[in-house]
């Protein structure tokens, strides 16, 4: 498509969810409610896990890292969400969207990838026992957890980055935040090398994560079944809360990224509102969900947070 024909774009106008005021006051109290309940959840992990000297093992290490990615991943769309609710011009500048679009992607890649972490992680423990301190001792585990930052980074920054766009006027997008698949639909210029490189970095992100994923809890459960029935629920209990996390973010990620909504045609109308939602999910909803997640589900985590309490209760 010619360019010199179109006007640029200089900003970006986000149509967010609705214009009527009494509909947005309840959505403003719906996601601040939420966004409280992601930030002192998530921060209350963090601080429970680095305080609590026996979760100072490999797989709490990696719990830290998902609840410190949570915790910026929601706080990326949030807060100018709930400033977009009250806003008559919801105007973002083509940096800043630009600048969301690199940070939503880069930690929503990064979680895939840790998830994929945590899983090896666990396999080890339950399939491989006696050389799992070996294998999974710290100089590993840092080296492990640089490696998915490093390679996030440049699966999903650097590509874009390198393939800068064009965006034509109008420049009114049917969403809460830029979301890479709705933000391409603005270019002025054909964008096949564009839906290339996505897909691809869906396809190495998403797909190639989550069947190893899948691999790893076969090798889980061949192994559990051979075990006593005691040491059985014990095992199955410390894979119970990931098993959760992984459904609900590769699902609703998968069907962003591979369903109809990732078709970047102009002429795929009807999927641009249901995406806008599918992101509620997973960039708003689930972030708040893996601390309670993962607290309901853990007794360790359970005991060293109740044993904080107690101890500042009897000290005051």
């Amino acid at each position: 498509m010619e360019t010199h024909n179109k006007t640029l774009a200089t900003e970006v106008i986000l149509l967010s969810f609705s214009d009527n005021l009494q509909i947005n006051i309840i959505l403003f109290l719906f996601f601040i409610i939420i966004y409280l309940v992601t930030v002192v959840g998530n921060f209350l992990m963090i601080t429970i896990i680095l305080i609590s000297s026996q979760l100072h093992v490999p797989m709490y290490f990696f719990l830290c890292i998902l609840s410190f990615i949570d915790l910026f991943y929601s706080s990326s769309a949030l807060p100018k969400l709930l400033v977009d609710l009250f806003s008559k011009e919801r105007i973002m500048s083509l940096v800043g969207c630009a600048i969301q679009v690199y940070i939503s992607t880069f930690l929503g890649d990064t979680e895939c990838l840790l998830l994929a972490l945590m899983a090896y992680d666990r396999c080890i423990a339950i399939c491989y026992p006696l050389y799992y301190p070996m294998i999974m001792r710290w100089t590993m585990c840092y080296r492990l957890a640089a490696f998915v930052w490093i390679i996030s980074f440049f699966i999903s920054v650097v590509p874009s980055l390198l393939m800068p766009m064009k965006f034509c006027n109008p420049n009114k997008i049917n969403h809460f935040m830029c979301e890479i698949i709705a933000v391409i639909k603005l270019s002025c210029e054909n964008i096949y090398l564009n839906e290339l490189v996505i897909f691809c970095i869906s396809f190495i992100t998403l797909l190639l994560p989550f069947l190893f994923i899948i691999i790893t809890y076969i090798c889980i459960i061949s192994n559990v079944l051979k075990i006593q029935s005691v040491e059985r629920s014990k095992a199955f209990s410390t894979c119970t809360s990931h098993i959760i996390v992984v459904v609900l973010f590769y699902w609703t990620a998968m069907v962003m990224y591979f369903g109809p909504s990732s078709q970047y045609s102009t002429n795929q109308e009807k999927y641009i509102s249901v995406e806008k939602y599918i992101s509620v999910f997973y960039v708003i909803i689930i972030p708040m969900l893996n601390p309670i997640i993962y607290s309901l589900k853990n007794k360790e985590v359970r005991k060293a947070f109740l044993s904080h309490v107690n101890s500042h209760s009897l000290h005051y």
